[in-house]
Parts: structure tokens; sequence; C-alpha cells
């Protein structure tokens, strides 16, 4: 009996079917090939997920990164590879900290202070706890086929410990320092903040002008200029440009700066002061200006650098009435307001001035000096240094970038060579594991003890546990600082040194992307990989071996920087080899309105709403379909009324929290838009958030389920058997041969990280060529007793094929399918037939004798689609749909043999009723035309049609075509067009008048057919 599937696919059922089977199987899961001989092992093949921050549910920007890594490791794992996908969450330090802190504000009205810092380290692990579970869940909807048993997380022990060995390594080898330097500080979290982890802004502002006295010169001033006149209370100088001959004679000098009494010199500095902009004399503040430090460090010696501001952007003590005021506010008005009263104002005038926001607080960030932590990038002693060696695996080509472009983004950054601030004055994070002297002993019993402590410690160093050094001068009240290698658990060193008086741990945590730079190699449990005795010298390597370095990392362009970077710099200090292999840089998903997507803004879309509406297939679809070459890609949305399911366009100020609330135009009834809003108002529901981009993946998995239910129909007595290409006919020739071109090409897309070229074959192929035209030529054949079975087994081995290369992107459809195949045909494939998998997940990748392919075949075929598609073109144009039509080619000889053995088809397929073909044939009196280039078809139109009506209507489209023409014909005469439009609309609209001029020849051709007698 015939299997026969429900009329319909039912995509959530797939979904939660096929993820339980696969989970129960384990057909994901993945260990180091070390059973087989060597020369037997399968090839590794493994991707670490970029892990996604615990700080919310993930948006569609994840659901495309997730897609494509699941498509490379679907196919690979088909290949025969041993295929790992190491899941895992980001704690994301200073954005997850952000998070909570804004929450318990907005609930409970406490900072963190108030709560300190274990309670706060404890509610941001009950916030991860939370999101994690929620995030990895999403991954599963997705259909990732991670290897979910070794999920990571970035804090975790084996993460933790692979954090220390590497700080204190590092430490060891003089890559890590402290120093006291200027950085990005975030005024509200308190901490520094990377220049990638900023943003800037044109706002109001105003731009003062004030004048300093001269001292020693009566009546003498030097006016200067400034957008934040609340600096001028760390003023340590004046700056003018040593050729501005106003200026000369003052150099050298001193002018008296009134709010701290202090006289300050004035120096001479060409790059910092321009005598063309302002007044040429620019104040000079090292503590609190990028460019002023950088003149301070010029200059050393010279001038000063005065902090003035505390970490909580207010004015520091020791200012007097100004200390405890608000920089940018109070301090600011007040420093004006003093100004004027002794008469150094000049004038003020408003300008946009650029600002620097912080994106984890969005408030303005303030440059600022502290003590910080520091990876050193540069060359030393003569020998590459970690930027260097970053920088020589790209362009010696271990690390290869797809697109290339963006292989200049990694150098141009590297190439700076700019030291990394790995230290954040947060709470949550992996503390960095440096203690330092903090007093001197005042008493026998104090020496005795420290010395005991010091005794121990240089033993402990000689077993390698710690490694002390002399800080810095920068630090000269400390006499040495402690790494300690292992966790504060692990011996009693830390209790020991905790409980001492003289020893203080930093209360620093370290930078986010410093245990994300270890991720491909810390997931495979470095340094300890697998070792049972915790020496990180005696570990068991096979996890690496086989795993490491990674193949393929997919990412956005937005932190090439920020984490690819630092990745290869990690693995090759750590390891001595890069982590991948290839690094695929997808578009960045951007919302309807070309903004980035983002939790903070509130305009992500939630897939599980995609999913939901449209299904897993149909989105992971449209994320494959949209990974071209291009930089971004854009998804306009609509909210679903969740009342009554009205469609309402989505507008800007819906999308940034600005509204909270709608009223659909239909039933009147309040909702929230869709999207990852706040949980504050539950009693009023949210839309779901619809796309026309994902009706395409719905309708393609509808339309593999169709053809499906329809062979599955017609396979009764269906028996496997060899197929034999020599005897096949025409149409099986074609098809089997289209199978096998599509595979390699699909599979070369794939190696070529095309993924937008991958959707639009197996879409192509299956779609159009399968299901629209060999399907429908089969038909006929299917009532032949005598040519069914090849028929039928024809289409199970070539729907056998098609389900192979689609399950990498639709996996629960495909599995769907795959097993209602191998009820209805176990035995199958072309050309000889095998037995099918238990799950197309392990299902070997199609790949076919090059006999398979036929490229004669295949061009003859298109030639009778083409031809098909022209009767159905004039069939539209002049309305004759249900007519059964005369056709005649005219062709040479050689294509007439191709044609006439597929009459048949063109009379089915075309609706065709009388068939000739060859060079013999004359056009028929008022006739449509389809002319190509190896032959010209006419059509018999005689008393099908009303010539005179045809005629007045075909003059009309003649004269609309010919108003576009002349406007797109005077664009290309207009030089200045030419010349200053981008080519490629030049180019665009080049082929455009060539397109509209075929347009009027085939229509003026048309219109002589009609007034033909």
């Amino acid at each position: 009996m015939p299997t026969e599937l429900p009329k319909s696919f039912d995509a959530k059922e797939a979904q939660e079917k096929w993820l339980k089977r696969w989970k129960e199987k384990g057909y994901f899961h993945s260990e180091p090939d070390t059973r087989e001989p060597v020369e037997k092992r399968k090839k590794p093949y493994t991707i670490v997920i970029p892990p996604p921050n615990v700080t919310g549910a993930l948006h569609i920007g994840h659901a495309l990164n997730c897609t494509i890594q699941d498509v490379l490791i679907r196919w690979k794992r088909m290949q025969g590879f041993n295929a790992l996908w190491i899941p895992g969450t980001d704690h994301a330090g200073i954005a997850t900290q952000a998070v909570v802190e804004r929450l318990v504000m907005n609930t409970e009205k406490k900072t963190r202070h108030d709560l300190g810092r274990d309670e706060l380290v404890k509610r941001i692990w009950s916030w991860k706890d939370k999101y994690e579970t929620r995030i990895l869940g999403q991954l599963r909807e997705l259909g990732a086929s991670c290897d979910w048993r070794r999920t990571r997380f970035t804090l975790d022990e084996t993460c933790a410990k692979a954090v220390r060995e590497t700080f204190f390594r590092m430490f060891k080898d003089g890559y890590i320092y402290r120093g006291k330097r200027l950085v990005n500080w975030d005024t509200q979290l308190q901490t520094s903040v990377a220049d990638d982890e900023t943003y800037t802004e044109d706002t109001k502002g105003g731009f003062w002008t004030f004048k300093y006295p001269v001292v020693g010169m009566p009546d003498q001033f030097i006016q200067f200029s400034t957008t934040r006149p609340e600096t001028m209370l760390g003023d340590t100088a004046l700056c003018v440009d040593p050729s501005d001959e106003r200026y000369v004679l003052f150099i050298g000098q001193h002018v008296f700066q009134p709010h701290t009494g202090r006289q300050i010199p004035i120096i001479g500095d060409a790059e910092l002061a321009d005598p063309e902009l302002g007044t040429g004399c620019v104040k000079v503040t090292p503590a609190h200006d990028p460019n002023d430090n950088a003149c301070w460090i010029r200059q050393k010696g010279k001038i000063g650098s005065i902090n003035m501001m505390s970490p909580d952007g207010k004015v520091a003590p020791g200012f007097g009435a100004y200390s405890g005021l608000d920089m940018e506010t109070t301090a600011r008005k007040a420093v004006i307001a003093k100004m004027e009263e002794l008469g150094f104002f000049v004038g003020m005038e408003q300008r946009d001035v650029a600002k620097k926001f912080s994106d984890r607080s969005k408030t303005p960030i303030q440059p600022f000096e502290s003590d910080q932590w520091f990876v050193r990038m540069d060359d030393r002693d003569g020998k590459a240094g970690l930027a260097q060696m970053a920088i020589n695996a790209v362009t010696d080509n271990k690390v290869k970038f797809h697109p290339k472009r963006y292989k200049k983004n990694y150098i141009d950054w590297l190439d700076e060579k700019r030291d990394w601030c790995i230290s954040r004055q947060l709470w949550w994070g992996h503390r960095i594991p440096v203690w330092s002297v903090t007093r001197v002993p005042q008493d026998q019993r104090e020496i005795t003890l420290k010395q005991q402590l010091l005794s121990l410690l240089e033993k402990w160093e000689q077993e390698e546990r710690i490694y002390i050094k002399n800080s810095d001068d920068d630090f000269a009240d400390m006499r040495m600082l402690i790494c300690v290698r292992d966790e504060v658990k692990d011996y009693n060193i830390v209790q020991q040194i905790e409980n001492s008086e003289f020893f203080q741990r930093d209360p620093d945590v370290l930078d986010t992307w410093f245990s994300s730079a270890l991720w491909p190699h810390s997931t495979l449990g470095w340094p300890n990989i697998n070792g049972p005795t915790g020496d990180p010298k005696k570990p068991n390597w096979e996890e690496l071996k086989d795993y490491y370095p990674t193949s393929t990392l997919c990412t956005s362009r937005d932190i090439i920087t920020l984490w690819v970077a630092r990745m290869v710099l990690m693995g090759l200090y750590n390891l001595g080899e890069v982590p991948f292999t290839d690094v695929y840089v997808h578009p960045k998903m951007l919302d309807g309105f070309g903004e980035t997507m983002s939790k903070s803004k509130g305009n992500g879309i939630d897939p599980l709403d995609i999913i939901e509406l449209y299904g897993t297939d149909a989105l992971r679809y449209a994320m494959v379909n949209v990974a071209t070459e291009t930089q971004d890609s854009r998804l306009p949305v609509v909210n679903v009324c969740p009342h009554c399911g009205t469609q309402v366009p989505v507008k800007q100020e819906h999308m940034y929290m600005r509204t909270k609330k709608l009223n659909c135009p239909s039933c009147k009834k309040a909702f929230r838009p869709g999207g990852p809003w706040p949980e504050d108002d539950p009693e009023l529901p949210t839309a779901k958030q619809a796309s026309d981009r994902f009706e395409i993946g719905r309708n393609f998995a509808n339309k593999l389920w169709n053809a499906t239910r329809f062979i599955l129909m017609n396979l009764e007595g269906y028996t496997p058997a060899t197929v034999n290409l020599n005897e096949l006919p025409t149409e099986d020739r074609w098809i089997v041969s289209r199978l096998a071109t599509t595979t390699e090409a699909v599979t070369k897309a794939l190696e070529s990280f095309k993924f937008a070229e991958v959707a639009k074959l197996i879409y192509d192929f299956s779609w159009s060529e399968f299901c629209d035209w060999y399907i429908e030529m089969s038909k006929g054949r299917m009532r032949d007793p005598a040519a069914r079975p090849l028929a039928q087994r024809v289409l199970i081995g070539v729907l056998d094929g098609i389900l192979r290369l689609v399950h990498p992107v639709m996996p629960f459809v495909s599995e769907s399918l795959w097993q209602a195949l191998n009820e209805a045909a176990p035995q199958r494939g072309l050309p000889v037939p095998r037995q099918g998998e238990e799950s197309v997940c392990i299902a070997p990748w199609p790949s076919y004798p090059a006999g398979l392919s036929d490229t004669a075949t295949e061009a003859g075929i298109a030639r009778m689609q083409d031809l098909i598609r022209g009767i159905r073109e004039i069939r539209n144009r002049y309305q004759v749909d249900k007519a059964e039509l005369e056709l005649s080619v005219k062709c040479s000889d050689a294509v007439a043999a191709e044609l006439k053995p597929l009459a048949s088809f063109v009379s089915s397929l075309g609706g065709v009723k009388a068939f000739e073909c060859g060079p013999h044939v004359t056009k028929p009196k008022q006739a449509g035309s389809i002319v190509r280039t190896e032959f010209e078809a006419y059509i018999a139109l005689a008393g099908l049609i009303d010539p005179v009506a045809e005629t007045k209507r075909s003059e009309k489209q003649i004269a609309e075509i010919q108003k576009q023409l002349t406007g797109m014909t005077g664009k290309l005469a207009n030089e200045s067009y030419v010349k200053n439009a981008p080519p490629e609309v030049v180019e665009e609209t080049r082929l455009k008048v060539t397109e509209l001029e075929n347009q009027i020849r085939i229509l003026d051709g048309n219109l002589t057919d009609l007034q033909s007698t």
C-alpha cells in the first residue's frame, strides 16, 4: 500500500519530533577518533560558537550566525568528517553587570554598593542561569546540531583555569603589566571601556573662549577655546605652535590658573596646537584628553598631569568648592561663572560637538587617568610581538578571511600595536589573580610574620604555583606583585595571604574579551585536557590533537578586532598554532530602517516569533538566502496584532522603546510591539513579528512536501534496481544530469562560503526543474505500466539526492520526508540503489559518478524549456490562455533533431496541438514570435485575437516604453550624470536602455505581425 503523507507539512510537530529523536540518538556528539588506525580516522571539522552574551534573548542576527554554522557542520558531518560544534555562552562582564545593576535600581532603588560585591554577583549568577537556559533553548529550536554535552560558559571552571594559566604565563613572560594610563571611563558603571565599546554622536554643545593672565606681564592675557570648561581644573599648560609669531615670545612663560591658584607653563607643540584653528592656543589637560595626554608624553618632565575627577564623574577632593560637583553639569556651570566673575570669560558660541558614549550604559565617556592592567602588543627585543604574530598569520594565509576584504580591517587594527587594556573595574568576571604588598611592618611580630610569608612565597614560586615580580615605578608604594596560578580553593596560599595584613588582592576583573580570546582552546579543556592530575605540564592532549586548530569561525564584522584578532594572538601564544583556518564574515542584520539590531536598542527581532509563524526551516532558508557578500542586509517586519491577526506596519519609533503600546487599526485593542521588550506590562499582550522574506522558505518547504506526497502516492509496485544510464529516456537523462551538476555546484558554493548561492541552487533545481518540469514530464509514464518502474526509480533517486542537498539548510522538512522515503522505498539511489540511513543527519553527502553529467542533454532540455516559456508568455500577452495553439519553429536540422523527440512534452506542457520544426518553416500571418539565438518560433494567432484591438494595445505599450527610454537616454547624454553617478548606477541605466530598446523591437515586430494580411 502506498505511503501517504498528510496534506500539509506541520513545521511545529516536525521540529518537536526530530529535536527529540536527534538528541536521543546522539547524532551530534563527537569524540576524538582514536580507536581506528591513523590512516582510517575521520578527518576532524570543528566549529566553536561565537558565545552569545547572557544579557538577554537572541535576535535575528544570532539566527543568521547560528544557521550558517549549522549548515557547515551538518554538511561536513554528511561528508564523513568527525564534526564537532561546541556551544556555549559568554558572561559578558560589563554588559551583564550593567543590565543587572539597572534592574536592581529600577526595582529596588539600590546601587551595587548598597548590595555589596557578593550579593551583586549572586544576583548576576541568577540572571545568567535564567537567560543562558533561554538562549540555549533558542539555539536548539533553530535546529543547531551542537554537541550539547560540551556546552561551555566563559566563567565555568574549565574556562576559568585557562584564563588563570594564560594570565600567569603572560605575567611571567612580561607581556602583562600594570600602569597608570588614560582610558575611556564609564562614570555610571565606573569602569574603563575599550574604544570598540564606545560610539560617537554629534550633540548640541558650546565652544567657550577664555583667557589666562600671563605671570609677570601686567594686563597681558592669552586666549584659548574649549568645549569642556570644567577640565580647566586639571590644566597643566597652555600650548601654541612654536612657529606662530603671535605667541613665540610667550613660550617658556607662565600663566595664572585662577581656579587652583597654580602657575602653568606656556609650551610649544606643533602636533597639538594649530595656528589656523580658534585662537591658535589650546589648554592642556593630560589626565582628561587623549590628545593632551600624547602631548604630555612628548613633553615629559616639562609639564605635569593632574587627575581632577573621581570615578563617579564628579570633581575629585582637593579642588575646593568644586569638589563633589558633577563634571558636565554643575562643575561646568561653576567654572564658567567663576571665569565670568573674574573677567576672564571672552565668549561662547553654539556648536555641534562630537561626543563619545559608552555602548553599555549609554552615558558620556570621560577620558580618565587610572591604574589599569595591559597586554603588551608591540615588538620586543627584535622579535615579533603579539600583534605582529597575529598579522603574520593572516598575511601568510594560515588564517583566511571570506570575503577577502575583511583581511584589511584585521591587519589595519593590529598594525597600530596598541597595548590592550584588560582590566575592568567591575565585580562580575574573572578576578585578576594578583596580590600586592600593601604596607610596611610596624613591629617585630609583624616583621617575623611577613618574613614567614615571604619564605613561603619563595617556596611556592619555586614550585611555579606563583610568580613574584617587583612593582613598576608607577607603584613604588607596593614592593611586589604576586601572581597566583591556581584557583583560590586549590590550596591555602590565598587564604594565608588574605588573612595577613600585608597583602591585598587586585579588585579588578578581566576584560570579557580576554576569556573570549581563549575560547577555541579553553572550550577543549586547555591547559588540562582530560588530565587527571591537574598538572598543566602533563595533560592528555587527545582533544586538542583531534579538534584544534578549529576549522571555521563564523562572525560579524564588528568584532573582527575585538575578538577575532585576539583569538589568533592568544592561540599563537598559548599553543603555537592559529585557532582556526577560515573566518567567514556574514552580513550584519539591520532592521527595516537600516539600524543595527541590538538588545539595548530594543529593535531586535525574536527568531522564535518567526519560527512560530513560519517554521524553523523557513527562517533558516531566509537566513541562508541573505548571506551574500554584501556588508549589511535589511529585514523589514510588521507587527501581527495578538487579538485579531491584523498586520500593523512597524514605524521607526516602535523599534526603540519610545512607544511601548500600540492600538490595532482594525480591532482597536492595545498591544506591545514585537521584539525583545522589557517585561514591564504582563497584562498587555505582545505582537508577533512577520515578514514576507520568510514566505519563500515556507512555500519551498510546502513545495517539497507536496511533490514528495505526489511521488509516494504513485509508488505502488516500486522495486529498486540499478538504473542503466545509457538506456534512459531524454527527460530522465536530463534530470539525473541536472542532479549531478547541481550537487557539484552546491558543494563548490559551500566550499567557497557562498551561502546565498547555495540557497538559490537548491531552490531552482528542486522547485523549478524537478517539481515544475520533471514531475510534470513524468506523469504520462506513471500511467504506463511498462514505463512506470523506471520513472519511479528516477523520481525516488532524484528526490533522495534533493533531500540530502536540502538537509543542511532545512533539516526538519528534509528529515520528515526522509523518514517517509525510508518507509516507502528503503532502498533507492542513482545509479545504484542502497539502503537509506536511519536519519538524513547521518546520510552521506550526495556524490555522483562523472557519467551522470550530460551537458548536451541539459542544453537540449533548456532549449525546450525556453520555447515553452515563450509559448506561455505569448498566451499571456495575447490573452489566449485556453486555446490550443499551432506552433512552428524555424531552426537548423541539428536543433530540429533535438526538439522532435520532445514533441510530446512541448504539446502537453505548452498546450500545442500542432508542432513542426526545421529550416523550411515559414512565418504564418498574424503570428506571435519567439526570437532566440538558435531558433525563431511562431504561434499562429489568426482567428484567436482581434487584430484591431491588439494593434491599439501594442501601440499604447510602445508609447509608454518609448517615454521611459527617452528619459533613460537623456540621462546617459548628460555628461554630469555619467561622470558623477556611481559607476554601477550608470551601468544599470545602460542595461535598462538596452532592455527597453529590445522590448520596443519585439512590440514593433508584434505590430507588424498583427497588421499583416
